[in-house]
C-alpha cells in the first residue's frame, strides 16, 4: 500500500468543532496533540469536574443527541490555550476552558445548540492524560478519501470530511481498504501507527456539518450496502514522528 495524506483534523472540545491543520507531531502512546482536550457532560450524567482515566462518550454532549453541535468550527491558540469557536447561528466565541468562568461561558454558549428533548449541557471537564477519545485507549482515527466517495454515491450526497471526526485522512487506497490494515503497522511522515479496529458510527455522522441539520442516512447506508456500521479505523501510536500534509503513508 501507498497512500498520501490530504487532510488533519484535530476536536479541542469533543463533540464541540473541528479545526483542519496542516501538520502535527505525534508521540507513541499519546493521542493527536490538542485532540479531545476537554469535553462537556451532560447533566444527566455522574461525571464530576474532575477526570482520571477513560470516559464512555454516553456521558458527555455530542452530535449523536444534539445534530446542531456538528456545525461548530474550532480554532485554537496553542500558546495561550484558548479556543474559537464559531457557529451559523451564533455570534463567535474565545475560552479558555480550563477557566472556570470562562467555562460557564462555554456552556451558555452552546445551550440553544443543544437538543431540548435531551439531557442539557452542565459543565466542562478536561481529559486526564489521554484525550476523551471513543475508544479505550489513546487512539488517533485514520480515514480513506475512496471510502467516503464510495458512502456518498451510495447515499446520493457529497459527504463532508467533517462527519466522520477523522484525525488522518488518506488517498490512494482502494475503497474500504484501510480495514485489511486491522492488525498491522503503518508509517505514515516519520510517525508509526498500529492499526487496532474498525470505527463504529453513531447518528453524529447523518448531520450536515454546515449546518447542523440531519440530511443523510449514512448509517442506514453503510448498513444495506455492508451490513456493518463501521467507517474508518482506530489507530495507536507506537513510534512518535511528525505528519504533515502530503506526506506518505506505506506499510511500516
Amino acid at each position: 500500500m501507498e497512500a498520501r495524506v490530504t487532510s488533519l483534523w484535530r476536536h479541542p472540545i469533543k463533540a464541540h468543532g473541528a479545526e483542519a491543520i496542516s501538520a502535527s507531531a505525534f508521540e507513541a502512546g499519546q493521542t493527536m496533540p490538542w485532540d479531545r482536550v476537554w469535553a462537556i457532560v451532560h447533566d444527566a450524567s455522574k461525571v464530576g469536574n474532575s477526570v482520571i482515566g477513560w470516559v464512555p462518550c454516553v456521558n458527555f454532549s455530542r452530535g449523536a443527541k444534539s445534530p446542531s453541535l456538528m456545525a461548530i468550527r474550532a480554532q485554537t491558540d496553542e500558546a495561550t490555550g484558548q479556543i474559537t469557536l464559531t457557529h451559523p447561528d451564533l455570534a463567535p466565541l474565545t475560552v479558555n476552558p480550563d477557566d472556570p468562568a470562562e467555562a460557564v461561558r462555554l456552556i451558555d454558549w452552546v445551550l440553544p445548540l443543544s437538543n431540548p428533548g435531551r439531557a442539557r449541557p452542565s459543565h466542562v471537564v478536561r481529559a486526564g492524560g489521554n484525550g476523551f477519545t471513543d475508544s479505550r485507549f489513546a487512539s488517533v482515527a485514520i480515514l480513506n478519501r475512496a471510502s467516503l466517495a464510495d458512502l456518498s454515491s451510495r447515499t446520493g450526497c457529497d459527504l463532508a470530511e467533517e462527519r466522520f471526526r477523522g484525525n488522518i485522512w488518506l488517498e490512494g487506497l482502494a475503497p474500504w481498504e484501510e480495514f485489511d490494515l486491522v492488525g498491522r503497522e503503518i508509517r505514515i511522515g516519520t510517525a508509526t501507527f498500529a492499526i487496532r479496529e474498525r470505527i463504529t458510527r453513531c447518528m453524529a455522522t447523518a448531520a450536515n456539518p454546515e449546518t447542523g441539520r440531519i440530511d443523510a442516512d449514512t448509517l442506514g447506508t453503510l448498513e444495506a450496502n455492508w451490513h456493518h456500521r463501521d467507517f474508518g479505523i482506530y489507530a495507536e501510536v507506537t513510534g512518535s514522528g511528525r505528519v504533515a500534509l502530503g506526506d506518505i503513508a506505506t506499510p511500516a
